[in-house]
């Protein structure tokens, strides 16, 4: 339900503000929650007002006392380093004006945070891009890397679980509520095909050989702020998805999205697969950064990350369109099968791919 402008400056209201602000306007393109760009009397942007979206982050406690704690964190890494110009190097989040890190006004869950001054971010992803958002997610885990395992809550529960998923879909294709499976028995069959080796890192972790950390889960180049001058890296945003998990699911996301050569909903199968130089450059960045807590079985399965979660994006896709379209937004009847084919094609090219970025990570072994 869209607040008029009284209710959205009674909402402002309840946080604790250092500025007199007038108006807040629709900001960024956030596909999740809400952003509004919070504004004083001549046009000065000085907050960012969000609207949590409850229907994914159900747990908003939880949400927030995880990004209070790795915000906190990051701080006192930063200011260890000696770092100037910390509160653009960091997000900052405003607490209520009874405390609390979010206010509830009986329909929607909201929070403040201060807006970075002289920065923006990219959508397109080159080499030189690539090499600096490595930097910043491999950087980004290492000051995060001695939290204790239980520190953080599981914002999305099962969020990069494989073995959850594949469930999902089993149940799907089982169920078949839309009465397509079928339709796409052939993918079905490739899937199955592949479920054993997608599951590595569960088994690894049982068995003791793979540990979870902190992870973003959302390592897209858009979730990085540059300074608008320098273009150098001022902070990585986007703090909601933070949570324990395996450190594939940061690289391989990157690569799922930034290396794919083609769209994610790409009709034209021809177009999709891997570009090697944006691989090999965020790899470089990434490295550079995060080897000095990265043990040599996680190393040598980064690349593995980068079919695992194009795998897992395949089942997602194919999951939602058996059960017919419950979960993702769709533009056209075969939306989902589109996507699910798209990235089945990528997911096929990095395979094909596999020997040479493994042979690339040995550098590092």
């Amino acid at each position: 339900m869209a607040k008029t402008n009284e209710q959205i400056r009674n909402i402002l209201a309840q946080f604790q503000l250092s500025e007199k602000v007038i108006a807040a306007e629709p900001f960024g393109n956030g596909h999740i929650n809400d952003t509004l760009k919070v504004i004083d009397e001549q046009g000065k942007i000085h907050y960012v007002l969000q609207r949590v979206n409850h229907q994914i982050f159900t747990n908003v406690d939880m949400l927030q006392r995880n990004i209070e704690i790795v915000t906190t964190h990051i701080r006192k890494k930063l200011e260890a380093r000696g770092e100037a110009d910390i509160d653009r190097k960091v997000l900052t989040f405003l607490p209520t004006r009874d405390g609390k890190n979010y206010y509830f006004d009986g329909d929607s869950y909201w929070r403040v945070s201060l807006f970075i001054p002289r920065s923006k971010s990219y959508e397109e992803v080159t080499p030189e891009l690539s090499f600096e958002a490595g930097r910043a997610f491999g950087d980004f885990q290492t000051m995060l890397s001695d939290l204790p395992e239980g520190t953080l809550g599981e914002t999305i529960p099962d969020f990069h679980n494989m073995e959850f998923r594949l469930r999902q879909f089993q149940e799907a294709v089982t169920t078949d509520p839309a009465g397509r499976a079928e339709e796409v028995k052939p993918l079905i069959e490739e899937i199955d095909r592949r479920a054993e080796a997608m599951c590595v890192q569960e088994r690894l972790y049982r068995a003791g050989k793979l540990r979870k950390r902190v992870n973003h889960c959302d390592t897209k180049a858009n979730n990085i702020l540059f300074d608008a001058d320098s273009d150098k890296v001022l902070c990585v945003i986007d703090l909601d998805t933070v949570m324990p998990g395996f450190v594939l699911s940061d690289i391989g996301d990157f690569i799922r999205t930034g290396a794919n050569t083609g769209a994610e909903d790409d009709e034209n199968l021809d177009r999709v697969g891997v570009n090697m130089e944006i691989f090999e450059a965020y790899t470089k960045g990434y490295m550079e950064k995060a080897k000095a807590f990265l043990t040599p079985t996680e190393i040598q399965l980064l690349p593995y990350g980068g079919r695992l979660l194009t795998y897992m994006q395949t089942v997602r896709f194919l999951t939602d369109y058996l059960n017919g379209d419950t979960y993702y937004k769709i533009h056209s009847p075969k939306h989902n099968l589109v996507r699910t084919k798209a990235q089945f094609k990528l997911l096929q090219s990095l395979e094909e791919r596999a020997e040479e970025m493994d042979r690339f990570m040995e550098q590092w072994l």
